[in-house]
């Protein structure tokens, strides 16, 4: 049985193969994720699971060097921003228009649908190194 607090298998795989800078997305339960992008879907019901605690399990084993959020995360709901902040450290954020944000997610190797239904709660992920 695995070891590490991770149990989702698809996730798990995703983030085994990730690169120095490849990128990995969560997003809401509306954010369209682009034909082509892997989907791994864990919206259950409205808020389940939510943004904040899909963001802490995949911190938990991925070696993360910056975030990509939209500049209307900060405005719009500034609660979700707030757990970005808290949740990440002292790791990079660089904001991008939410137009942005969705033409990077054709570029992720995975989107991670949640069932959070606050809007702009969605992040890209940058792969760091652990050397």
């Amino acid at each position: 049985m695995k070891k590490t607090p991770l149990l989702n298998s698809s996730i798990s795989e995703i983030i085994s193969k990730l690169g120095h800078n490849d990128t990995i997305a969560i997003g809401d339960c509306g954010l369209p994720i682009p034909d082509g992008t892997k989907r791994i879907d864990l919206a259950l019901v409205k808020g389940i699971p939510s943004f904040k605690d899909t963001l802490k399990a995949i911190l938990l084993e991925q070696e993360v060097q910056e975030v990509i959020v939209a500049e209307e995360t900060k405005k719009v709901s500034p609660k979700i921003y707030e757990e970005i902040k808290g949740e990440i450290g002292n790791v990079q954020i660089t904001f991008i228009t939410h137009e942005e944000l969705k033409k990077q997610l054709e570029k992720c190797k995975a989107v991670i649908r949640t069932g959070e239904q606050t809007p702009y709660a969605n992040i890209i992920l940058k792969s760091g190194v652990v050397f």
